[in-house]
């Protein structure tokens, strides 16, 4: 069997194995087509660069707090695994690989033996906690942009040895990068210390986080990619830790943390409109709003059949995360699909379907091949 052969038969055999009964349905629009068409994967591989809310595991082995890789957090996984994901089971660039039919999980690049399937269908580089601005992995300890591009590169030598320099060029080619980050730098290194707030307003603030962006799209597009999703800040002022630390005694969202997200949003759109109109910037850049479903998550829960929306699973759902999650210390929910959050900063792998479900619906469209 050739090797695209193989590739393509071992994508369509890991989309086929269900994490739980509910990822077994059809997550994309196939009207009018056989079911061999629908489950034709959409990308070759995919690869995934950013922060906690697409890190598999990365976290697992660095000097940092910064880390998932203990219970509750994987409660709902595969065999309760705490695989590092900062959820109770997928986060959002497992769905996003369903939704490509390209396999149910991406695992992280560090802390894994690969099979060389794996490899040639993609991997996370993701680092919980990192961010755009160079301050905000610093401060934690966690892995930079910059060096998530180095092992990007790591992992292209890789897939040149095994499958060929023309092989490694066609995945890379027909790859869906998925990046997804900033929110650590508003939340954590803009508002919580005060290294930045001294010196930036929010609006000179959001700035030099667009000068990290600019220069992270510059440089995956100097290494290939043809295609990324760009995913926009949250309402990151309606968070529960956010809430609990800026949103009063009633812990309502935090608007000032929200008008950053949201003037951040509006800024990063611009930015991507001029780069992909450069005549040498040849990537298609897809920008992936997440604000306003997570705020209608966040305020109209109970529509969705959320009953708690402002608090996490996790202990007294107010401020517990990463390291003060742990079931050593604290208990969890009673019922952790009424929650749409499982800690006090990342949502529940329930939420995270939805968010990605109306990511897909809103912008699908824009990231066929």
């Amino acid at each position: 069997m050739r090797l695209q052969e193989l590739v393509a038969v071992a994508a369509m055999v890991a989309v086929a194995v269900a994490v739980r009964p509910a990822l077994c349905r059809e997550q994309v629009n196939g009207a009018g087509l056989t079911a061999e068409e629908r489950m034709k994967p959409m990308a070759t591989a995919v690869l995934v660069f950013g922060d906690s809310i697409v890190d598999p595991g990365n976290n697992n082995n660095l000097h940092t707090q910064i880390k998932a890789n203990h219970a509750p957090y994987g409660k709902d996984f595969v065999n309760h695994v705490a695989t590092g994901r900062f959820s109770n089971g997928l986060v959002p660039s497992d769905f996003v690989a369903q939704k490509l039919h390209v396999k149910t999980l991406v695992s992280s690049w560090l802390n894994v033996g690969h099979t060389p399937e794996d490899l040639l269908t993609g991997v996370s580089f993701a680092s919980g906690a990192t961010g755009y601005d160079p301050l905000t992995p610093k401060i934690v300890g966690v892995i930079t942009l910059e060096q998530q591009l180095e092992y990007f590169d790591h992992y292209r030598g890789k897939l040149v040895a095994i499958a060929g320099e023309e092989e490694a060029e066609r995945i890379i080619d027909g790859a869906f990068f998925f990046v997804c980050a900033g929110t650590d730098d508003v939340a954590n290194t803009y508002f919580t210390t005060p290294f930045r707030s001294v010196e930036y307003d929010i609006p000179s603030y959001v700035d030099l986080l667009l000068v990290g962006v600019n220069k992270f799209l510059r440089s995956l597009n100097k290494r290939g990619a043809k295609l990324i999703g760009f995913v926009g800040m949250p309402p990151i002022g309606c968070v529960p830790s956010q809430r609990t630390v800026g949103g009063g005694l009633h812990r309502r969202c935090e608007p000032k943390r929200n008008y950053a997200a949201q003037l951040y949003n509006s800024k990063v759109q611009q930015l991507i409109t001029g780069l992909t109109s450069e005549p040498g910037f040849h990537t298609r850049v897809v920008y992936l709003g997440i604000y306003d479903i997570i705020l209608e998550l966040a305020e109209n829960g109970d529509r969705w059949g959320f009953t708690e929306t402002t608090r996490g699973c996790c202990g007294t759902g107010l401020i517990e995360v990463t390291n003060l999650c742990d079931t050593r210390f604290m208990g969890v929910c009673d019922d952790v699909s009424k929650h749409v959050f499982f800690d006090s900063f990342h949502p529940t792998q329930r939420a995270y379907e939805i968010i990605v479900d109306n990511m897909w619906d809103t912008y699908g469209h824009l990231l066929q091949p």
